[in-house]
């Protein structure tokens, strides 16, 4: 006799803890392509941010409660009037809302960051869930360095948030400290230690300082957790947060071990995936779990043997299940508009008028004329280096001069503000020549923190797509280009990291 499994909900923090990653901001538009995604893969709860860190993040919260009508729309918010009341404005027009908000509850961070004393944070708890309750039925409550407070007083505080309306209540690994045995005991006294648990759904979020975010989560659910608060690609602050797509296909794939099921649509996790990596040009290494290139590639003629006999020789999972197999397509140079809108369509991407949209075909027109066979990254691709036109610079020309032997040099001529500007430099390499003479017209002063390649697909003719994070004055971002030509999607990477500078928005594209 099978047994009925609880239902575990996913909350998807990548819009605003993934979105606190350095160099990772997202424009409203962006926010809105990814949570139409996360809508469509079924997540439960969708943070869309936090509501009153800017009124970019308002609009943006409040753009994504607009928008989407099956999940949740969540905005965090500190235990604060000001704080709640901005949230409750934001998701106003949600079809089903909740309000996050949180306070520390570990003594260091009581004594240090918040200079109070334990039972000033207990009432300021309790009043912050009653204000949000003003605003919406459904009420989360964080212990912000929860795996690092005292027992007793965190006992105290749940069963008072609890009675004051709270019906999720989180206790997140802040910092990344907790050890999964030790973090997922600490969910069982809690709730076996609070009278009124009961009446709550037990939370966790964890980051991955040692690597132990996805471990520690899992512990919990075994634990009596029944929310797991995740981020596509494991995308977060510092190390980042525990991996969505790991903890949902730690769950289906080992149901003889967790009493839980999720309603997540695996086969939209790739994709998402892809759009999320694309969007904030954070790309996923190749071993990365499920989602990397190398998660179901087989090179062991062991292995290789193995699987052509009998899949689950080794593999655990299908490759189909997780959305990869289905990513080639029949679109080249030959194909029409209303083709390549159908497959942004189910990409999850969707365009608001005809010029935006011409712009990307313009795009694809091109890259089909350099490649035979376009893949769905290649659009991913297209989308993030093309979603708004250039503010300030643009290029004109790009030639580099590289032969063994002799100093690398860069010829260049950019459009600033429809005036032509050239410059050349010399370089330690091809790039290196490129972005000195870039830095010899723009004269940004800022200082270049990464440079990142990825091919888009394989082949000698892929894609390449460049990342180039750049600071100045304490403000980082980061530029994508993309292109066949490396050195050419390098120099769009290096101008689009300076017009998001040069428009003092944390993002060009969409706005």
């Amino acid at each position: 006799m099978s047994t009925k499994k609880d239902k575990l909900v996913i909350f998807d923090t990548t819009l605003r803890d993934g979105e606190q990653s350095p160099g990772a901001s997202m424009t409203k538009d962006e926010k809105i392509r990814i949570a139409r995604m996360l809508e469509r893969m079924r997540v439960d709860v969708i943070e869309a941010g936090f509501a009153i860190a800017s009124p970019g993040d308002f609009e943006a919260v409040k753009a994504v409660a607009e928008t989407v009508k099956d999940s949740r729309v969540c905005s965090l918010a500190r235990a604060v009037g000001p704080d709640i009341i901005r949230a409750g404005e934001a998701l106003k027009n949600a079809n089903a809302s909740r309000i996050h908000t949180f306070i520390a509850t570990s003594p260091i961070h009581m004594k240090y960051k918040l200079q109070m004393e334990p039972e000033d944070v207990l009432r300021q708890a309790v009043e912050a869930v009653k204000t949000a309750r003003q605003f919406t039925d459904d009420v989360e409550f964080s212990l912000e360095d929860g795996s690092r407070s005292e027992p007793e007083f965190m006992y105290r505080i749940i069963e008072a948030v609890i009675n004051a309306g709270a019906g999720t209540i989180n206790i997140p690994d802040t910092v990344g400290y907790g050890e999964p045995g030790e973090y997922g005991a600490m969910f069982r006294r809690v709730i076996e230690n609070v009278p009124n648990s009961d009446r709550a759904i037990f939370s966790t979020h964890c980051h991955n300082d040692l690597g132990l975010a996805v471990a520690n989560s899992l512990s919990a659910v075994l634990n009596g957790v029944r929310q797991v608060e995740c981020t596509i690609n494991g995308l977060g602050e510092r190390a980042g947060n525990a991996s969505l797509e790991e903890i949902v296909m730690a769950v289906r794939t080992r149901h003889d071990l967790y009493p839980v099921e999720t309603q997540i649509d695996a086969t939209h996790i790739v994709p998402t995936s892809r759009m999320v990596s694309s969007i904030t040009g954070f790309p996923v290494q190749p071993n990365k779990a499920i989602v990397g290139a190398n998660a179901f590639a087989h090179e062991s003629g062991i292995h290789q043997d193995g699987v052509l006999k009998h899949r689950e020789t080794y593999e655990i999972m299908r490759a189909q299940d997780v959305g990869w197999g289905h990513n080639r397509l029949v679109l080249g140079k030959h194909s029409g508009r209303a083709a390549v809108r159908a497959r942004y369509e189910e990409l999850g991407i969707h365009f608001e008028d005809a010029g935006e949209f011409q712009l990307i075909f313009e795009r694809f027109k091109d890259l089909a004329d350099k490649k035979h066979e376009i893949f769905d990254e290649d659009l991913q691709s297209l989308v993030a280096g093309t979603e708004a036109p250039v503010e300030h610079f643009q290029l004109e020309d790009l030639e580099v001069l590289s032969k063994s032997g002799t100093m690398p040099q860069a010829h260049i001529r950019l459009l600033i503000e429809g005036e032509s500007h050239r410059a050349e430099a010399y370089g330690s390499g091809p790039v290196d020549a490129t972005f000195k003479a870039i830095e010899s017209i723009a004269d940004s002063k800022a200082e270049l923190k990464l440079y990142s390649v990825n091919a888009v697909t394989q082949g000698t003719d892929s894609q390449g797509t460049v990342t180039v994070r750049l600071e100045r004055d304490g403000r980082l971002v980061n530029g994508v280009g993309a292109d066949t030509d490396i050195l050419v999607a390098s120099a769009q990477a290096y101008l689009d990291a300076l017009n998001l500078l040069a428009s003092g928005e944390r993002k060009k594209k969409g706005v």
